[in-house]
């Protein structure tokens, strides 16, 4: 129900707030209430290595679809992402990230050019990006290859990236399925990188730093096991 209520009260204010900002509260508001009946329980450290109110690109692992009401509900800043095509066919969800300044991309043929105009324009306005560069969700744990097409955004225009580690989404949505698990998800947020004299520098190389920087807490509970 509350997915419904939210849902129009986004899409319709789209229509008059074209920023988006009460948008992302409705966002933040379904993400809570999401974790709440489902019983999953996050855990944060690293919050306060941020700036409130600083623009940032945050880079994440991605273990499942819940990664995203978890990371909304838990980074209080104004949060716009850059997600697969097929999340916009998802009732609702999808009409919310198309009306509200999200960015669909087709990964067959991602559309650069369209791609770094949208992401100039929301962090000259003060928002901030989150970013799943392993491109799909890994099934087991094991943080995947990072594309480096993503870094092209926080290299050329000097923001600062923020790694956060993703430890256990996968186990409470499982990939290809669609029943839900309680549970206990972890992040970790690391220190921001400052990108301001790191422009022209190989993305790939910068990719591979950030993959570094997040696999090993964010594989913590496959070595465990």
């Amino acid at each position: 129900m509350y997915t419904i209520v939210l849902g129009t009260l986004s899409i319709g204010s789209s229509l008059f707030e074209r920023r988006g900002y009460f948008a992302h509260w409705c966002a933040r508001t379904w993400s809570r209430l999401i974790l709440l009946t489902t019983g999953v329980h996050v855990e944060i450290r690293g919050l306060d290595r941020l700036v409130p109110g600083r623009t940032y690109v945050f880079v994440a692992n991605h273990q499942s679809i819940y990664d995203i009401p978890i990371l909304f509900w838990s980074l209080p800043y104004q949060l716009r992402i850059i997600a697969k095509e097929s999340l916009g066919q998802f009732p609702f969800l999808g009409w919310h990230l198309r009306r509200t300044g999200h960015m669909l991309v087709d990964r067959r043929r991602p559309d650069r050019e369209a791609i770094f105009e949208w992401a100039s324009r929301l962090t000259s306005q003060g928002l901030s990006l989150i970013v799943f560069p392993e491109g799909t969700r890994s099934g087991d744990g094991r943080v995947g290859r990072f594309k480096r097409g993503s870094f092209y955004l926080a290299l050329d225009g000097g923001l600062p990236v923020v790694p956060i580690s993703v430890i256990g989404s996968r186990h409470v949505m499982l990939k290809g399925r669609l029943a839900t698990y309680p549970g206990r998800v972890q992040l970790v947020v690391h220190d921001p990188i400052d990108t301001t004299a790191l422009a022209g520098s190989d993305p790939k190389i910068f990719a591979e730093r950030i993959k570094q920087i997040i696999a090993p807490d964010a594989e913590s509970d496959v070595a465990a096991k």
